[in-house]
């Protein structure tokens, strides 16, 4: 990589140079400390090794049982797909769809692409269908939760072990490597390698415009400032041509759009929905549990209380937090984020910036008790004992998982900059 390649934050916005560095060293920005790029490995062979012992034990996920639970003699067994099924014969099919999208379908596109992208990339050729492959895995990595539903699985065997005898599953372990290969994954592949490399002379009549951008701008120039725009889909830096700041990439064909359209309206809209839904995700029972003739429905609350009262402090404290504690955070955080950035106020926007960031980390976690929920409902199903059936807050929960996360993706944390670039003007 050239040392006088620029980049731009996707946070700030602000406009900083490429530097050289050791592989497996993060760069991150000056201004508001977000990870600009990743220096990865020089070759492709650590990356494609690793995805692939993770699709081969994706696949050994998929088709052998999670857990199974062994009573008066008989053993049940579940798979994640059967798990999701029984939630679709109970009736709730869009919590079916949730869990068989974040679970199956995401993290199946993710290893999929990253594959596709991997394989060609290692014998020396860019791949066919770049543009289209890079898109599917940026859009499908935000969605993929298998790190979520480890934690849900390990709840829902505390639960489970007051029913009867637990047997863990191959599915159980294939899951948990899956998740730390993923993981190195991550540490070991970037994607906009993928395109420096795979484009290496591409220049695009760029560096005449950043010449003149860099030399007639004061220090801090926002890439918007100098008539530049990052692609997120590739990472190049161009220019923006026409007067409504729109053009397309000339690298990958994406729409380059200095700002997210319509970014605050979207965000509003989204975290409206998810407080209207919020009272009844939190008061309705997401479980109902039928023993011996008697009914009795659970709200999250009373989950973490069970968990406490059984001894399992430290995963009561763990449910607390991700099902209770970070969705209404993450509500007032966004509408103070979005409230602020609309009213164009120029206070302590690295703070500010670095709520989004938290936000966009845990949100996902809310998704814990939609997989304990989904587990338990398959395996408890013991009709002269005890069965377990979804309640009717469990849709208004998971909706709000989902509301919550499309709106802090809607969000431009770019907005909260450009107050300042204003006040400075």
């Amino acid at each position: 990589m050239h040392p006088t390649t620029l980049t731009a934050c996707h946070e700030c916005d602000l406009l900083q140079w490429r530097v050289v560095l050791p592989e497996r060293r993060t760069v991150r920005c000056g201004r508001c400390d977000a990870v600009l790029y990743r220096i990865p490995p020089a070759g492709f062979e650590r990356p494609l090794a690793f995805t692939v012992a993770a699709a081969v034990l994706f696949m050994v996920a998929c088709a052998f049982p999670m857990v199974g639970l062994w009573i008066r003699g008989e053993l049940v067994e579940t798979t994640l797909i059967g798990a999701a099924l029984s939630m679709y014969a109970q009736g709730e099919w869009p919590i079916a769809g949730l869990v068989l999208v974040t679970t199956i379908l995401m993290p199946l596109l993710s290893i999929a692409a990253t594959l596709y992208l991997l394989l060609p990339m290692r014998s020396g050729y860019p791949p066919r269908g770049l543009r289209i492959v890079s898109r599917l895995l940026r859009h499908a990595s935000p969605w993929a939760m298998i790190e979520v539903l480890m934690l849900g699985m390990l709840v829902a065997l505390v639960k489970l072990r007051h029913f009867a005898t637990i047997v863990p599953g191959t599915a159980l372990w294939a899951f948990g490597a899956v998740m730390l290969l993923l993981a190195a994954v991550g540490q070991v592949f970037d994607l906009s390698d993928v395109w420096a490399r795979a484009y290496a002379n591409a220049a695009h009549g760029l560096r005449r415009r950043v010449s003149r951008a860099t030399t007639a701008g004061a220090p801090g120039l926002t890439a918007a400032r100098a008539g530049l725009c990052l692609c997120h889909d590739c990472g190049l830096l161009s220019e923006t041509v026409d007067s409504c700041g729109q053009s397309t990439c000339p690298r990958c064909g994406a729409f380059l759009h200095p700002r997210k359209r319509d970014s605050l309206a979207r965000s509003w809209a989204f975290l409206l929905a998810a407080i209207a839904l919020y009272v009844p995700a939190m008061t309705f029972p997401v479980m109902v549990t039928t023993s011996l003739g008697r009914t009795q429905g659970d709200t999250i609350m009373s989950g973490v209380v069970f968990l406490w009262m059984s001894g399992s402090w430290s995963l009561a404290a763990v449910v607390f937090i991700a099902s209770i504690v970070v969705p209404m955070l993450k509500i007032l955080s966004l509408v103070y984020l979005v409230s602020s950035t609309q009213l164009r106020t120029s206070l302590i926007p690295k703070e500010r910036t670095r709520i989004y960031r938290i936000i966009e980390s845990v949100g996902r976690w809310s998704m814990l008790d939609i997989y304990v929920i989904t587990i338990l409902v398959a395996l408890i199903r013991f009709d002269q004992i005890a069965t377990i059936a979804p309640g009717p807050g469990v849709i208004a929960f998971g909706a709000v998982v989902v509301l919550t996360m499309l709106a802090s993706l809607s969000f431009d944390p770019r907005l909260i900059w450009d107050a300042m670039e204003a006040e400075g003007e």
